[in-house]
């Protein structure tokens, strides 16, 4: 398990960009599993609907990308930034709401050199709310 603190050790985001609230499971190179508790007080809420709150679809990918790039660096490439190249067949099943509880769930689909493609799913309770597949580049930290 990763708590906020090693969570904030190992990723450059911060308040309000921040995703990624806990990390319950990770197996290096392989796999991992994190929450992001969903609250009325994100930022997001006071534009992205306000008199009906939704999660924007776009943070719940990003969520998944910022556990992909803990993984990334727990799998040996610490010290480095993980950027995005790629999102693709991204679905939204579901409102992610406030009081939502998000489990995020990633694999890594495959690997070579800095490159990484990762699936992933966002889960509430038992249903998928989001799901996509995505590629990344780890680079040196400037």
């Amino acid at each position: 398990m990763i708590d906020i603190l090693g969570i904030k050790t190992t990723l450059p985001h911060r308040y309000p960009f921040l995703m990624v609230d806990r990390v319950i499971e990770i197996v290096n190179g392989e796999s991992a599993r994190g929450i992001k508790n969903v609250t009325i007080n994100e930022p997001f809420f006071q534009g992205h609907f306000p008199d009906n709150p939704v999660m924007p679809g776009v943070l719940i990918v990003e969520a998944l990308a910022q556990l992909s790039g803990i993984l990334a660096f727990q799998s040996g490439m610490k010290g480095n930034t993980v950027y995005f190249m790629s999102i693709e067949k991204a679905k939204f099943r579901r409102p992610v709401v406030p009081g939502d509880q998000l489990i995020l769930d990633i694999k890594v689909a495959h690997k070579r050199g800095n490159v990484w493609r990762f699936t992933g799913k966002a889960m509430v309770e038992e249903a998928v709310a989001s799901e996509a597949e995505f590629t990344a580049m780890v680079a040196q930290r400037e």
